[in-house]
Formats: structure tokens, sequence, C-alpha cells
């Protein structure tokens, strides 16, 4: 388990200082990640790379000459925000545009296409890949619904290459999709991970078993087989990933034996051992092969295969050199590199909300900027009480994450909101201060779900006057349609939506009988928790538990769980208040 921590709320942080110390000729802080140490030379375009931490090297560990040019670094097995994603972006620009690549998570996918758009608005061209390499999480007609896993090394590697021999953004990015279609992977999992501060893992193995098909975020496999000898996973794990070999591929593959955390090098190479010698069997010729940690999942016991299959582009793309903190292939020359980077200024911020202009609001409006203020605060003691049952609700199919992501996201909108307050804000400054916040500490999807939940009923709320019961459930519904247009899902697939749908609607139909909202809202409130323990019969199908699906029936949506919980605070606040609310 990961024992050595200080606030395990903050391991990210803390892991941060020490890496950029360790390797402070390769690397220096900017908000939201890393980025070389040396800035990105004139005309070259910038990958970066990222995702949640517990993957070390993945992903800050393969920044430097010759691999990426920056990664942002979200909170353990959580999607960084799109601030995050933007800031390092912009920071890693060199003037030829940046290519943002992530694994196909929902949370990365959402805040690096939406970092995307940022850049593209403020002039800096910018395009994203999600590496899709995992062949369990998906069937072979659903390719862009897999995972990525272990390939994401493979491809970041590559696109890294082909930026540093000076191809154009759109050709970084045609390189860069010729990795991802040309990899596969499989993984096996030994036994669980354990966040820091965890009582226990997010999954287990029973003695004599293995998980086949896991994920690196701590979801466990997607079935369980008896614990074979070394030479019976190789054959499993060979044979799996041959069996996807794209149509019209050669024989010359790059392989990657991947360890994810708690599986000795030893170990490894007994495996590699018949791993080579099965792969040359089937007619393959094994082009510079890596052994080791390359993409792990904290402390997790097991390994993945991957083989990317190469033409003459790739393999060189492959073979280049390379020089980070973690991985070193050859010697990169040091022409071209841009000028050593003033770490004064490129330091990430403390993490505070900045402070932000005066908001002009009248009396009323402040007063239900302030009601709404005292609300998110309740909503973040709640998450706060809440966060290891969220958390044990999200590892049954999931990575274990979403409390950790709630009490982080709703505790900085709260402080948010009471700046807002402190600034004379009304309802949709303080809601759009709230969820600005939100989104850039929670990362993942619920934060900047969350995000724009917010801003889109502060924006219907407005910032003039006390808003009546019809302004209210409209601001709402306004954040429901925001959500559905945002991420993609529809109620029934098992999201926050299931909760969600059924406030707004219970709510409405309240007012409409001429009954107010603030009356109505605890019964809505109810609907709202009814409706999230509802969600336990459904299977997911979208996000990180869609692959885990069958293991997911039984046990509720954590998003919608959460919801149904904030939704129950507020109507607390107003209780105990006993006064009128906004």
């Amino acid at each position: 388990m990961t024992r050595l921590f200080n606030d395990p709320a903050f391991f990210t942080e803390d892991m941060l200082t020490g890496f950029l110390d360790a390797n402070a000729d390769y690397v220096v802080g900017v908000p939201g990640g890393v980025v070389r140490a040396a800035t990105t030379r004139p005309g070259k375009v910038a990958v970066v790379v990222g995702g949640g931490s517990g993957h070390y090297p993945a992903f800050c560990g393969v920044v430097g000459p010759g691999f990426a040019d920056g990664a942002v670094v979200g909170n353990i097995f959580t999607s960084p925000s799109t601030t995050d994603a933007a800031s390092v972006g912009r920071a890693a620009n060199g003037g030829a545009g940046v290519l943002l690549t992530t694994g196909n998570y929902a949370g990365d996918v959402l805040n690096f296409e939406l970092a995307v758009a940022q850049l593209e608005a403020e002039g800096i061209p910018a395009r994203y890949l999600a590496v899709t390499d995992d062949i369990a999480s998906a069937p072979r007609d659903e390719i862009d619904r897999r995972r990525g896993i272990a390939g994401d090394f493979t491809v970041f590697k590559v696109a890294s290459a082909a930026a540093e021999e000076g191809y154009d953004l759109d050709q970084v990015l045609r390189v860069a999709r010729l990795a991802n279609d040309a990899t596969r992977s499989l993984g096996v999992a030994f036994d669980g991970c354990t966040l820091p501060g965890a009582p226990e893992p997010l999954f287990t193995v029973p003695p004599g078993r293995m998980g086949l098909g896991l994920g690196i975020h701590g979801e466990p496999g997607i079935s369980e087989r008896p614990l074979p000898s070394a030479a019976e996973l190789a054959e499993l794990l060979v044979e799996g990933v041959l069996a996807e070999k794209p149509a019209g591929a050669g024989e010359r593959v790059a392989v990657i034996l991947n360890g994810l955390g708690r599986t000795k090098y030893e170990e490894l190479f007994v495996v590699w051992a018949d791993v080579s010698r099965l792969l040359r069997a089937a007619g393959c010729t094994v082009v510079r092969p890596e052994v080791g940690e390359l993409v792990t999942s904290l402390d997790m016991a097991g390994c993945s295969l991957t083989v990317m299959w190469l033409d003459d582009e790739l393999e060189r793309c492959w073979l280049a050199p390379a020089d980070t903190p973690t991985f070193r292939r050859g010697t990169p020359g040091a022409a071209g590199q841009g000028q050593r980077r003033d770490p004064a200024e490129t330091a990430a911020p403390d993490g505070r909300a900045a402070e932000g202009e005066a908001v002009e609001a009248d009396p009323e409006a402040r007063r239900s900027g302030a009601r709404i203020a005292t609300a998110l605060t309740a909503i973040a003691g709640r998450m706060a009480e809440a966060e290891t049952e969220l958390g044990r609700i999200d590892a049954v199919a999931g990575d274990g994450d979403h409390g950790r992501g709630m009490v982080k996201g709703s505790a900085a909108a709260s402080a948010a909101a009471q700046d807002a307050v402190q600034r004379g804000a009304g309802p949709a400054g303080v809601l759009r201060a709230a969820g600005e916040q939100w989104a850039a500490r929670a990362g993942g999807t619920s934060g900047v779900l969350w995000g724009a939940l917010l801003t889109a009923v502060g924006g219907r709320l407005g910032d003039h006057g006390r808003p009546d019961d019809r302004t209210v459930v409209e601001s709402l519904r306004a954040g429901y349609q925001a959500l559905v247009r945002l991420g993609g899902a529809s109620p029934g697939d098992k999201t926050m939506l299931d909760a969600l749908l059924p406030f707004v609607e219970a709510l409405e139909e309240s007012v409409s009988n001429g009954r107010p909202w603030s009356a109505a809202w605890a019964d809505a409130a109810q609907v709202a928790s009814r409706a999230a323990d509802a969600t336990a019969e459904l299977r997911p199908r979208v996000g990180r538990a869609r692959p885990l699906a069958e293991r997911s029936v039984g046990t509720p949506d954590a998003g919608a769980v959460s919801l149904a919980m904030c939704v129950g605070s507020v109507a607390n606040v107003f209780t105990e208040q006993k006064e009128d609310p906004p």
C-alpha cells in the first residue's frame, strides 16, 4: 500500500515538489504541471502529455529532449482540469502549436478538448489525440471507446520524435494517429493498488487468481482467471495482442512489457524470456524492446504487454534518441534547444483562488449571493464527510477517486464563493467563481461538469434582484442542459444526470403547481436521493465504469449519489437558517 505521505489530499502537490527539485536539470514547474527546463525552440511543435498522477514515470517523467515538452499533472487517477491543460500547453508552446495527448478517459478527453478550444481562441494552434490501445476495454468494432494504458508510452514517444524532427502540427498529429492505430495492449493484475491515506486497496484479487484486462487507474480486471506460470501468462498476453494485429501491418514490432508498480523487474524478465520467444516464433522481429515500469498504477501488482507494429516512419521515431528523468535512449543533440527558463517566471501558484475584480450587484442580489455561498460551504462539509463512502462506491467499477475529487472541488468552490461575496457579487458572480475553482481544483469529469453546472445556473440567476421561483427552476434546467451538451451523456447512462434530472423535474412540477421553490427543494432532494439509489440497477454506458458494466450492477453511480448529497445539504442549510433562501 501507499504508506508515505503527509496530507493525502495534497499527495500530488507534495510529489511534484520533490520531483521538480530532484530533476531541476530537466524540468520546471508551471501551473498545472511541468515543462522542459529549456524553452521550446522556435518553430518546433510542442508535445504535451498528461493525465492523473499515480502512473510514474508517466507522465512527468518523460519530459525532456527527444520526448515530451510538457506534462499536465492531475490528482491521483484524476484528469487534470481544462485550466491546467491549457496552462501547460501555453507554457510549452514555441510558436508552432501544441499537440495535447492523453489516454482515452472521459475526464481527460473532456478537459483536454476544452483546453484545445481555449488555446485556439488565444491564437495558439492546438490538436488533441486520445490513445486507445487497451484491447480488453471494448470490442474490435468499438476501438474508439477503448482505454489508453501502457500504449500511451509508444504513441507519446513517436509523436515527440516527429516533433523533434521538425514535423508541423498536423504532421505530428498524423504520425501520432498512425502510432495509435498500430498499438495494442493487454494487462493483468495480481492485486489492487491503494490510494494515499486509504485503509484498503481499490480492489482485491483472491489468492491464486488474477484479473485479466485491468485499467491503469486502479480499475479491476474485466474477468478473473487462475494465476498462471510465467510461461502461461506470456502465452496469454502474446496470443491476445497478436490476435488484434492491424490489417496490413508488417512483422517488425516495438514491444513493451510494463510493470504496474509492484511486480519486480526480475519477474518481468522471466516473463519477457517467454514473450520474446513466442513473438519470434510468430514471425515478429522485435525492435528495441522495453521491459520495466513505464506506465504504473501506484502499487498495483501486475503487468501488461504492448505491441506497436512498425513501418519505416514509426520505427525511426521509436528509435530516435531521448533524454528525460526516467527514459534515456541515445544522445539527443543540444543544438537548437531553447533558452533556460527562469523558474521564478514559471512557478506554480499555491492553489488559492486569484483575486477577482469587484462585481456590481444590487443589495438584494448580494444577500442572495451570500446565502448561496453558505450553501456551497455546506456542500463542502457534506463531501468531506462522505469522501470515504464515495470512494468506495466509485472503486467498484472505477478508480475510487470520486470522493477525493468532490472534496477538493467543493472546498475550492466554497472558498471562491466566500471571496466573491466579499467582493460584492450576486448569484451569478458567486456561482461563476465557484464553478471555475471547482473545475480547476477537482479535475476529472466531475470537476468540469460541476463547474459547468454552477456557471450555467449562475448565468440564469444573474446579479440583480432576487430570483423568483420561475427563474430558479429555469436556472437549474439550464444547468442540466449544459451538462447534457458538455458531457454527451443521457439519462439512463448511469451518471449524475440520473439524479439531477428527477430533481429538476420534481422542482419544476412543484413550482408549476404554485408551491415556492424553497418549500419544494427538500422534497425534490429526496427524489434525487431515490433516483441515485435506483442507478444501482443500471449498466454504465459511458465513462471509466463502462468496461466493467456487469460489476457495476448492484452499486449506485457515485456521481449520482454525490449530487443527491449536495442538493440535500442545500435543503438542510435553509431549514437550519429559518430564513428565506435566495
